[in-house]
C-alpha cells in the first residue's frame, strides 16, 4: 500500500486508487488502506492442535534469512510479538534464520534455564522449524533423494531437529538446554512421489537394524520419547507435532496424506494465492483433503514469494530479492492476505517481512497484521474472483513458478469393475481413486451403465488410499459395461474408460 494514506481513508478512495475497482471487487468497508493497528489479533484454531493462531505468522524468510545491509531482523521478530502474533516460521533451509529467532528469544525470555525464562510465554507461542531431509538413518538404495539441508552432508532429519534447537535455543554449536522443543516439525518442499516413498519408509515397522529409515519413524520417536528406530537412546521428547510442505505438486501431496493410517501427520504449509486456479491448484486438491483430516493448515506465498510485485519469478536467492515495500498503488496487499485466509480450511498465513517502520502505513508488518484481521469466510465468491481477476494480469499470470501448471479435470483414477454373487443375488462393484480438480472444484462423481446414469454420489475428499466404492445390484446374468464420471462446478466432466462386466454363470 501506497505511504502516506490515513487510517480513516475512505472506501471510495481506496476504490479509486486501485485497479481491484476495475474488476468488479466488491469491498467492505473493513479494507481500506493505512491501518496503523489491531488491539486484539484474530485467532483460529489450527486443526486438532489444540492451539488458537493468530492468523497471520511471521514467515522466517525475506530478512530473516536473506538480510539487507542496512537491516536488523531481530527487531523483525520482537515487533512481531510486540503486536500479538503467536506464530513463528523457521527452517533448516533458510540459512541464518534460526539464529536470529534464537537473539530474538534471548530478548524474550524464551530460553529454557536462563535466568528469567518464562514457560507461560513459551507455550503462547507456536514454532514451527522443517527439515529438507528425507533420511533419518541411511540414503536409501533406490532413486529416492537425500534432500537438502545446511547441515553436513552426512546429516538426517533427527539432525535437523538437534540443529534447530541449538541455534534458536542452544548455542549453536550442536548442543540445546533441557526442555527446549519445538511445537511442530514439517517435512520441507515435497514435490516427487519418490520423496513420499523415502519419508515414509519404515514407519509401520520401525527397527534400529533397518540399513534405510526414513525422517517420519524418527520424527515419531523424538514426538513420543520412544526409541523404536534406535535413533533415540535418551528417548527425549523434543517436537509435539509433524507434518510436510508443499508449493509444487497436489498429487504428492494428497499421496502423503493418504498413505499416513495412523494420524501420524497433524500439520501442512502449503502454497496459496490469487494466481493458485491458473495453475495445478492447491485449494480444490489438496486442502479439501488436510481440512477433512482435522489437520492444521498454514498457508504460504500469498505474494508469489515477491513475484506480484517487484520480483522475477523465481526463487529468491539474495537480499536483493526480497521486497521491501508494501504492496503497489495498483496491488495493495490487503486484498491478496485476504484471499489466502478466505479459503476454505486455511487457519494461519505466514508472511515473510522485508522492512518494519515506526510508520504505520510503511510497516510491512502491521499493514500484513491488520489485513489479516478477517474471518474465514470474509470474502464472497464474488470478491474472490474480482482479485483473481487482477491478479492474473501481474507478469502475465506466471508469478507461480513454483506450481505445476494447469491441468483440466481428470477422469477418476485406477477405476475398475468387479461383480460377485450374494446370496443368490449378482452385486456389481466399482471403485476408484479420487479424480483431480481443474480450475472449479469437483462435485460429484456419476455412475453409468449401459450408457445411461444410473445415479449420482456427492463428492467428498478422499482422506486414505481405501477406495471409493459403489455397489449395486444386477437382476440379470448378461455383460454390461459401466464409466465412472466426475463432474466440477462449471459442469465439465471427465469420465474414465467403458469398464466391462462379463456376463456372469
Amino acid at each position: 500500500m501506497p505511504p502516506g494514506r490515513g487510517r480513516h481513508s475512505s472506501r471510495r478512495q481506496f476504490l479509486q486508487c486501485s485497479t481491484l475497482a476495475t474488476a468488479g471487487l466488491s469491498l467492505g468497508p473493513h479494507m481500506v488502506f493505512g491501518q496503523t493497528g489491531v488491539a486484539k489479533p484474530m485467532r483460529r484454531r489450527l486443526g486438532r492442535l489444540g492451539f488458537e493462531a493468530t492468523t497471520l505468522g511471521l514467515g522466517g524468510q525475506a530478512s530473516l534469512q536473506w538480510t539487507p545491509a542496512d537491516v536488523d531482523p531481530v527487531p523483525i521478530i520482537l515487533k512481531a510479538f510486540t503486536l500479538g502474533v503467536n506464530y513463528f516460521d523457521t527452517s533448516n533451509a533458510y540459512g541464518p534464520s534460526q539464529a536470529n529467532f534464537g537473539k530474538a528469544f534471548r530478548q524474550l525470555h524464551l530460553i529454557p534455564g536462563q535466568p528469567g525464562y518464562d514457560e507461560a510465554k513459551r507455550r503462547s507461542i507456536f514454532l514451527t522449524s522443517k527439515t529438507g531431509l528425507r533420511w533419518a538413518k541411511g540414503q536409501g538404495t533406490g532413486p529416492g533423494p537425500r534432500g537438502f539441508s545446511n547441515g553436513p552432508e552426512d546429516s538426517g532429519a533427527v539432525d535437523d531437529v538437534k540443529r534447530t534447537l541449538s541455534q534458536v535455543f542452544g548455542d549453536g554449536q550442536g548442543r540445546y538446554p533441557a526442555g527446549a522443543y519445538l511445537d511442530l516439525v514439517l517435512i520441507h518442499h515435497l514435490s516427487r512421489m519418490e520423496e513420499v516413498d523415502a519419508v515414509y519408509e519404515g514407519l509401520s515397522s520401525p527397527d534400529p537394524r533397518m540399513e534405510n529409515i526414513g525422517a517420519l519413524a524418527a520424527l515419531v520417536d523424538y514426538r513420543d520419547g520412544t526409541n523404536l528406530t534406535g535413533l533415540n537412546p535418551g528417548e527425549e521428547k523434543l517436537i509435539r507435532h509433524i507434518g510436510f510442505s508443499g508449493h509444487h505438486s497436489p498429487p504428492v501431496m494428497m499421496e502423503m496424506i493418504h498413505r499416513d493410517e495412523r494420524g501420524v501427520l497433524e500439520g501442512m504449509l502449503v502454497a496459496i494465492n490469487a494466481n493458485d486456479r491458473l495453475q495445478f491448484n492447491m485449494q480444490h486438491n489438496v486442502i479439501p483433503v488436510a481440512h477433512a483430516r482435522n489437520m492444521a493448515l498454514i498457508g504460504m506465498k500469498t505474494f508469489a514469494d515477491g513475484a506480484m510485485y517487484t520480483k522475477p519469478a523465481d526463487w529468491s536467492r539474495t537480499p536483493e530479492d526480497v521486497v521491501r515495500t508494501v504492496g503497489s498503488s495498483g496491488l495493495p496487499s490487503r486484498p491478496l492476505i485476504e484471499y489466502s485466509l478466505s479459503t476454505p480450511g486455511i487457519q494461519t498465513l505466514i508472511v515473510g517481512i522485508g522492512q518494519i517502520a515506526e510508520e504505520g502505513t510503511s510497516c510491512q508488518l502491521v499493514q500484513n497484521l491488520a489485513a489479516a484481521q478477517i474471518s474465514p469466510r470474509g470474502l464472497s465468491d464474488t470478491d474472490r474472483r474480482a482479485i483473481e481477476k487482477t491478479t492474473a494480469s501481474v507478469k502475465e499470470g506466471k508469478t507461480n513458478y513454483f506450481q505445476l501448471p494447469r491441468q483440466d479435470l481428470t477422469p477418476p483414477r485406477e477405476a475398475t469393475a468387479g461383480q460377485e454373487m450374494r446370496d443368490g443375488n449378482r452385486l456389481a462393484r466399482l471403485q476408484w481413486q479420487t479424480s483431480y480438480a481443474g480450475d472449479e472444484p469437483i462435485v460429484s462423481y456419476e455412475i453409468w451403465r449401459d450408457q445411461k446414469k444410473v445415479t449420482e454420489v456427492a463428492y467428498r475428499p478422499q482422506i486414505t488410499r481405501r477406495p471409493f466404492l459403489f455397489e449395486e445390484a444386477i437382476p440379470d446374468k448378461s455383460a454390461h459395461v459401466y464409466q465412472i464420471k466426475a463432474l466440477d462446478a462449471a459442469g465439465r466432466s471427465a469420465a474414465t474408460a467403458e469398464l466391462p462386466l462379463p456376463t456372469i454363470a
